[in-house]
């Protein structure tokens, strides 16, 4: 059976090995063992039940909430050579009539459902006539209230064990806390069910975290470093993503919008755009993302902070699912937070969402391996002491000499204010302690205060920064409709010297520059024996083709793939064959195109070279 599976892994995926965990959740799926599996983005979960449906007797059903989703898989899967079809909305009768008679003639080997076309008595009565060897549940947190994407349809899918008493069920995410994790067991009913948990860290991601302050700017930075390269911009509210959107188009920033307040045809061409690679970026709220397998976006920009660690984790996970280099950049406001909770305060869910919330905060607003924090928070283990993927661990934040020093300053200043029966936000504070005398502060006498100029040294958008990871390391805390800063217990340990906080200096322009010398550096290590120029027009190529075949672009092939190319240069058919990814499907369809496109960069380069001597 190894064997085999060995071989149909290169015959139709063109890979030589497994992804960790991946064959033991393909064996758990042979052996009929209900089974759960979280296993991160990029980390390969489609293959660990497209491979087995090939080698079980009966149709194999997947479950997926979307139905760009499913096309996108099946299209892959034809591809592929592998017999797959979808049942859902957009299809015609007539369509769906084909694809009905192609299930009952058993020459499918997948079928995608919507879970409410699973409620349809017609496709319980098609699927039990037919057989089926196994379930999948496709994006399984979408089933637990506690989860970040929760789906009322999928609470229905508890049925499935009682109406396929033969039929084994799998459940696939990529994020999960041990919580949403019992409560998909709980909800599927699963029978003694194998649980795979992979390694939630995302090695190939780089995370930098920044405070925001001219937010066009630092977008348009980022831009610059990644220069012809896909990208996702994620806003909070539709407005900031036509904002941003028309300000970016504006500057020469070619890009398209997408939130839910778009009609369905503005929003389907949009993501058809981005997908087939005629646009590069696209400026989106929460409404984007899940069922986008663009396997080479190269960054996702977070125009503010999301509502909760999960929600990080899937968004930035669009990034870097061929598994090279992707950078994931957030710019974060005290603001965000205070958005967040106004929401969280009118939910029933209102501690637990606080509590995310703060988590999300604190990983925005404490200096520290950002990696670990995301570990952490999944109930996984980090092994290591440092990532070297993240501003803190790259050495990128300048840390302040004299923590303790600064925090107290600070913490003394308000706890003063507050004992006279005041409170006030981070900007009159930062005020007070850089000395201005504006108005307020002479007519409230503060100039009097034994703090006040203690920072005088300090520019005003320091202290604020100091303030925020403060707030974000439990020192300090907002209270009240207008945010009022508040001393908590920790922040009175501080003022006692019992405690010290962790602070970073907010990035100099010196900085800056140290910070874009250490990425062009690893760009070019990344990139080392590949030929860029070649690999920019097998990109054109594999546009071209998906273009014509009505697919995205991945589809044909992934980065991965061409950079492969790019750096092996195959002239010939069993050259091409030694590419990673080329299964023998493609290898028989793709293989002339993408050789003739590198024996005439080949030529190109040698009359270049002839011209020069």
């Amino acid at each position: 059976m190894k064997d085999t599976i060995y071989r149909l892994l290169e015959q139709y995926w063109g890979y030589e090995s497994f992804l960790p965990f991946q064959q033991e959740t393909i064996f758990s799926i042979l052996k009929g063992q209900d089974s759960l599996t979280v296993l991160p983005t990029g980390g390969g979960k489609s293959l660990c039940f497209q491979l087995p449906a090939l080698l079980e007797k009966g149709l194999a059903v997947v479950i997926s909430p979307l139905i760009s989703l499913m096309k996108d898989q099946v299209d892959g899967l034809n591809d592929m050579g592998i017999p797959a079809a979808y049942l859902n909305s957009s299809l015609s009768v007539v369509q769906q009539r084909i694809v009905i008679e192609d299930i009952n003639s058993s020459s499918l080997r997948l079928l995608y459902l919507s879970p409410e076309r699973l409620q349809n008595e017609s496709t319980l009565d098609l699927l039990n006539k037919v057989g089926v060897s196994f379930f999948v549940i496709d994006e399984a947190h979408c089933i637990s209230h506690w989860g970040h994407d929760f789906r009322a349809e999928y609470r229905s899918l508890g049925i499935i064990k009682g109406m396929f008493k033969s039929a084994s069920v799998h459940a696939f995410t990529a994020t999960a806390t041990k919580e949403v994790q019992i409560d998909i067991l709980r909800q599927l009913g699963l029978d003694s069910p194998v649980i795979h948990t992979g390694p939630v860290d995302r090695t190939n991601l780089t995370y930098r975290v920044m405070q925001r302050q001219q937010i066009v700017k630092q977008v348009t930075e980022v831009l610059d470093k990644h220069n012809d390269e896909p990208g996702v911009i994620y806003c909070l509210r539709r407005k900031d993503v036509d904002n941003l959107s028309k300000t970016l188009k504006k500057l020469g920033y070619d890009n398209v919008p997408y939130h839910a307040g778009m009609t369905d045809k503005q929003r389907h061409e949009n993501q058809e755009k981005f997908v087939s690679e005629s646009v590069n970026i696209i400026v989106a709220t929460v409404a984007f993302g899940m069922g986008i397998d663009r396997s080479n976006i190269r960054f996702v920009i977070h125009e503010g902070m999301p509502k909760s660690i999960e929600h990080y984790q899937q968004q930035t996970g669009r990034a870097g699912r061929d598994g090279l280099p992707a950078f994931c950049y957030m710019f974060y406001s005290g603001s965000d937070y205070q958005l967040w909770s106004f929401f969280a305060k009118k939910s029933t869910e209102n501690k637990t969402m606080m509590l995310k919330l703060g988590l999300m905060y604190d990983f925005c607003a404490q200096p520290q391996c950002r990696h670990k924090v995301l570990v952490n928070y999944f109930d996984q283990r980090y092994g290591k002491d440092g990532c070297n993927a993240c501003d803190y661990c790259l050495n990128e934040l300048d840390m302040v000499e004299a923590p303790l020093l600064v925090g107290q300053n600070i913490v003394a200043c308000i706890d003063s204010l507050s004992q006279q029966g005041y409170g006030f936000g981070a900007v009159y504070i930062a005020d007070v302690l850089k000395g201005n005398l504006i108005d307020k502060i002479i007519k409230m006498r503060h100039h009097e205060l034994p703090r006040f100029g203690t920072m005088s040294e300090e520019s005003t958008s320091f202290i604020r920064y100091m303030i925020e990871q403060l707030i974000g390391q439990g020192f300090l805390q907002r209270e009240g409709e207008f945010s009022c800063l508040a001393v908590t217990a920790k922040g009175e340990q501080l003022l006692d010297g019992e405690l010290a906080p962790v602070l970073a200096k907010p990035l100099v322009q010196q900085k800056k520059k140290q910070v874009e010398q250490q990425s062009k550096a690893i760009r070019q290590q990344e990139w080392l024996g590949v030929d860029e120029g070649l690999f920019q027009k097998l990109r054109q190529i594999r546009a071209e083709i998906a273009r014509k075949k009505g697919v995205p672009a991945y589809i044909v092939f992934g980065d991965k793939t061409l950079k492969d190319m790019a750096a092996k240069k195959p002239s010939n058919i069993d050259d091409f064959a030694d590419i990673y990814g080329v299964g023998d499907r493609k290898l028989k369809i793709y293989a002339k195109a993408f050789i003739d496109v590198i024996n005439d960069n080949q030529v190109l380069q040698k009359q270049s070279l002839e011209d020069v001597f």
